[in-house]
């Protein structure tokens, strides 16, 4: 469920019309639902209500805006972040440290020092060599970090293969029959406490199975480090719920189900839960405003030009990926058209032969489910600016990240003495 309803023929978001940010803020632009975000925030936790104190670490890679942050730091949310920048997003958004978890497979030692500084929940290491070089951090910090092994249990989450994080072949995480091997060398390093197990088969999960059966693994392997004597008192058991994009698609299971799945799964394992959800969190939160610039005809459909592009939206270049394309102020035709953007690349095609609301030029279009992983891939190729962000709440609104100028971005490069000589 979303907030983005039409009232008398146009689209509002809460109770904001959608073009009054399009002539106010200019297009592209992405607009997020503070109502939206506290439902699903609300509608999570209550799957998980029957845990004991679970810690609900909100994925920053799904969208960093620091009003975004902030929003879901005030709704009890922490923070599972990928990077340091990510970190001193949370932290300056005011997510306390001491519930935020890091994540990723390239920690740098610069990373390390910066998230031990501030006191984190937890480290997720992904090889034996990164436990290495935390601990040589730690010691020369006069410190100790927790840390948990994210374990690879070659399961096939089912989903897109580049956001496929579970099997063998995939880059995250420690292979699962090596783990007590793994684990006992990490208890010998003087700079690390050892609390924890964490899992992350991959994003946009469309069937409990394949999660379900990596936790299963998950239990038996908390078993057999507790006989190998190490103190287990967290499980992270990652994110990945997927979200309705497509209507002609099974709609993905629930927060609900997910939780009571996880609930009779983890019985008994005398652990700290813990859980990273981004996409099911802010994925129905967003949408990207766009105007039609033109409409051209094609050999077999008319092509829809808009003024967003693949800079501003990747996932469909990048993952095929199917978002609902609405109409601000449907006319009550339809018909199938090609929805492209400006930039130089076939690649910047949004949707081909698609059954959409008829629109003409000037008129605004909504590409819906974008609050995740919407803006933050947002690049500036073909020298377009960032696209702008807007948070809504009830009848008020405001720009949260300002679309910069141009003369920004040439401004940050620099011509040599030789080159203008």
């Amino acid at each position: 469920m979303d907030h983005f309803d039409y009232l008398d023929g146009a689209m509002h978001v809460e109770q904001v019309p959608m073009a009054a940010i399009a002539d106010a803020v200019g297009t592209p632009v992405y607009v997020y639902s503070t109502a939206t975000l506290t439902r699903h925030v609300g509608v999570f936790r209550e799957a998980l209500s029957r845990l004991d104190d679970p810690l609900i670490a909100f994925a920053v890679k799904a969208n960093p805006n620091a009003a975004v942050l902030a929003t879901l730091g005030k709704l009890g949310l922490g923070a599972d972040v990928v990077s340091g920048g990510e970190l001193l997003r949370a932290i300056a958004a005011g997510i306390a440290a001491g519930r935020i978890v890091f994540s990723g497979v390239g920690k740098t030692a610069e990373e390390m020092r910066l998230a031990l500084e501030h006191g984190i929940f937890q480290f997720n290491l992904e090889s034996e060599p990164e436990a290495e070089m935390l601990s040589d951090v730690a010691l020369s910090m006069g410190k100790r970090a927790p840390v948990a092994y994210r374990i690879n249990p070659d399961v096939d989450a089912g989903t897109h293969a580049k956001i496929s994080t579970g099997k063998s072949e995939n880059k995250f995480g420690i292979p699962y029959d090596r783990a007590l091997e793994s684990y006992a060398a990490a208890r010998a390093l003087p700079g690390l406490d050892v609390q924890g197990v964490a899992v992350h088969i991959g994003s946009q999960l469309t069937d409990l199975a394949p999660l379900e059966a990596a936790f299963v693994k998950v239990g038996a392997l908390i078993g057999k480090l507790r006989e190998a004597g190490h103190d287990i008192r967290t499980a992270d058991l990652g994110g990945g719920l997927g979200v309705p994009y497509d209507p002609s698609k099974p709609v993905p299971p629930s927060p609900a189900d997910y939780g009571a799945m996880v609930t009779r799964v983890a019985q008994g394992w005398n652990v700290r839960l813990m859980f990273e959800p981004g996409r099911v969190i802010v994925g129905n939160a967003g949408a990207l405003l766009s105007r039609v610039v033109r409409v051209k005809q094609g050999a077999q459909a008319p092509f829809v030009i808009v003024d967003a592009a693949m800079n501003d939206l990747l996932r469909p270049s990048l993952y095929d990926a199917w978002h609902d394309i609405r109409a601000v102020r449907p006319a009550g035709g339809r018909a199938a058209a090609n929805v492209v953007g400006p930039v130089c690349e076939t690649g910047d095609t949004f949707a081909m032969h698609r059954d959409m609301d008829v629109v003409q030029a000037d008129d605004l279009v909504a590409f819906m489910t974008a609050g995740a992983y919407g803006a933050t891939m947002a690049s500036t190729y073909n020298s377009r600016a960032l696209t702008p962000e807007v948070l809504v709440s009830g009848g008020k609104w405001a720009v949260v990240r300002a679309r910069p100028p141009i003369e920004t971005l040439i401004a940050g490069d620099s011509i040599p003495d030789w080159v203008r000589d």
